[in-house]
């Protein structure tokens, strides 16, 4: 089963251990309720480095709605499940309150070319709370790999 951490503190612990002891590592951000798509993620991940972490946060800072916020799926055992399948070293599950603890942040990022193509033409914030969250996760974990395709 891979080791499941919960804290910002304990995820930069654990990824200064992998880089002390000289070994890479590749992470997969999420939102969970994994399907065969972010699994093949995984698989790329875990070619490319020695140890795998994977996020899986559902950020409510991508979300334009409450309905749709209150409404995604989650699936964390079924998702554990399959993550040790693919040799998952850590899984990150933090809470709301650990990612925000002032509540969401005022800070915006913004990348105009793609906020305002695909779902970001529908779903106004969308891409602005993606890249607050895998900028916070990539700062924190600070891994040579990132699997987004």
């Amino acid at each position: 089963m891979p080791q499941s951490i919960s804290t910002i503190d304990e995820l930069r612990r654990q990824t200064a251990l992998i880089r002390n002891n000289g070994k890479t590592l590749a992470m997969v951000p999420t939102m969970g309720f994994l399907h065969e798509g972010h699994l093949s993620l995984v698989k790329k991940a875990r070619s490319l480095a020695d140890r795998v972490i994977v996020s899986i946060f559902v950020n409510p800072a991508q979300f334009n709605s409450k309905d749709d916020l209150a409404n995604y799926p989650e699936s964390f055992e079924d998702d554990l499940k399959k993550l040790e399948e693919c040799a998952v070293d850590i899984v990150f599950h933090p809470s709301i309150n650990e990612v925000y603890p002032g509540g969401l942040p005022s800070i915006s990022l913004d990348y105009v070319n793609m906020t305002n193509k695909m779902c970001g033409q529908f779903r106004p914030g969308h891409f602005q709370g993606v890249l607050l969250i895998v900028h916070n996760l990539l700062l924190w974990a600070r891994p040579d790999f990132a699997s987004f395709w």
